[in-house]
């Protein structure tokens, strides 16, 4: 064994004694509370020394006991509070590289799903979720929910849902300012190759357009032919899983009271189609009793539809 190698199997168990001693301090031990000053202390010199940065920085240097103590530190530490403020929610607004390099980690599978348990503790503090919706880092999920490795991609779909949803206002405001960039990208997500990717992007969007919050979002989705032509056509697709959330999309656009002269023209066009094709869609879901409603509703909807008067 070499000399430098001996000293990188010390320097690596140095760093995991000192991860578990501060991990004791923040969390305390299972018959010991963590003293409040002693607590405040170690936070203040984790900013002030700039080691928070670099224990993220370097997570991939780490051993895999090392890098869970790590998440455990900064996700405790990110939840301490000093009455009402958030000691740390304010330090990493103000180090917003911070975010963008747990979000760079889905790209290294070593670290990707510590990286994944850090981002969502971030996000649960609108401040931090503002940063990452606003930033032209946002655009990335579209790419890491595509990953290859099913573990990743299904760690950064969960990310990302969770930044669409969870504060209700924020998101409405970033959707109804970037429409056309989002709605763009999200698009590529319901064409996936991926069937995960693919059925979780059509259910999250029957969520997105269903929230009460979204109204403006949903007015302008439901006012675009092509997004109506999508639907028909998923509706068709060949997982019956596929075709049932692309149907809670759908109706939608049928059941709204507002529907735009093009969306009318391709639903009359398709009148007689449409009907015989729901009164036989997804036949066995005889359990279902609102499944069952809606689409009653829904053929009765296209079926009252009238050419518009000249």
């Amino acid at each position: 064994m070499t000399q430098c190698h001996l000293w990188s199997l010390q320097a690596s168990e140095e760093v995991s004694k000192s991860l578990q001693a501060m991990k004791e301090i923040l969390c305390g031990t299972t018959d010991k509370e963590p003293p409040t000053e002693v607590v405040a202390q170690l936070a203040q010199e984790l900013y002030n020394s700039g080691l928070l940065v670099t224990l993220i920085a370097n997570l991939q240097l780490i051993d895999f006991e090392g890098k869970k103590d790590v998440s455990q530190i900064f996700n405790n530490i990110l939840r301490r509070q000093i009455g009402t403020r958030s000691p740390t929610v304010e330090y990493i607004s103000a180090h917003p590289h911070i975010l963008f390099m747990l979000l760079k980690g889905y790209e290294s599978p070593s670290i990707a799903l510590r990286c994944g348990i850090m981002l969502r503790e971030c996000i649960r503090h609108e401040p931090l979720a503002k940063i990452i919706l606003f930033s032209e880092q946002f655009r990335d999920f579209f790419k890491y929910v595509e990953m290859s490795t099913f573990d990743i991609a299904s760690d950064a779909f969960a990310t990302f849902k969770d930044l669409l949803t969870r504060h209700k206002l924020l998101v409405a405001d970033f959707m109804d300012q970037n429409y056309d960039t989002i709605f763009e990208d999200y698009e590529k997500l319901l064409h996936s190759e991926n069937y995960v990717t693919k059925r979780q992007s059509l259910k999250l969007l029957g969520e997105l357009i269903l929230d009460r919050h979204n109204f403006a979002i949903m007015t302008k989705y439901i006012s675009k032919p092509e997004n109506l032509k999508l639907m028909m056509n998923l509706l068709r697709d060949k997982s019956p899983n596929i075709q049932f959330e692309a149907f809670h999309v759908f109706k939608v656009f049928v059941a709204s009271p507002n529907k735009t002269q093009p969306i009318v023209e391709i639903l009359l066009k398709n009148q007689p189609k449409l009907i015989e094709f729901l009164s036989n869609f997804q036949k066995e879901r005889t359990d279902d009793e609102q499944f069952t409603d809606e689409k009653n509703y829904l053929i009765k909807q296209i079926r009252d539809l009238k050419k518009p008067t000249a």
